[in-house]
């Protein structure tokens, strides 16, 4: 299963070309890919009005829901964000630090169009499609 960031999503309800994009649509069935809370929440944050979130949470209810923060993963994130930080590497949003840890410590691929997933994929063993 792939974790979709909401970079990637963004992308996919505005309708723009990207490569996360192209991966999506190209998936053979929806149940390839899953959403999680705190992407959710990012995604929803950005709609322009009532009716925008309601047409974005029909689609993401499609879409397999994991809840993404416990204290194993919060304790986990904290780790991570040390060793990064340990070599000169800052990640700018917590919840992008919650997202890469989950995936990593559940063995989950991430589909982004964010950089700040970069030194996570580079240092840490983030798997990336």
């Amino acid at each position: 299963m792939v974790l979709v960031d909401s970079s990637a999503w963004i992308d996919f309800l505005r309708g723009k070309n990207t490569q996360s994009v192209g991966v999506m649509r190209a998936a053979r069935s929806e149940d390839e890919f899953c959403i999680g809370d705190l992407i959710l929440l990012e995604v929803l944050q950005g709609a322009r009005d009532e009716a925008d979130a309601l047409r974005i949470g029909a689609v993401l209810s499609e879409v397999t829901m994991l809840n993404l923060l416990d204290t194993m993963i919060a304790t986990a994130a904290a780790a991570n964000f040390r060793r990064l930080r340990a070599l000169g590497i800052t990640i700018r949003k917590t919840a992008d630090l919650i997202i890469g840890t989950y995936c990593i410590e559940n063995d989950l691929q991430l589909l982004h169009s964010d950089r700040d997933f970069d030194p996570m994929a580079r240092h840490l063993g983030l798997r990336v499609r």
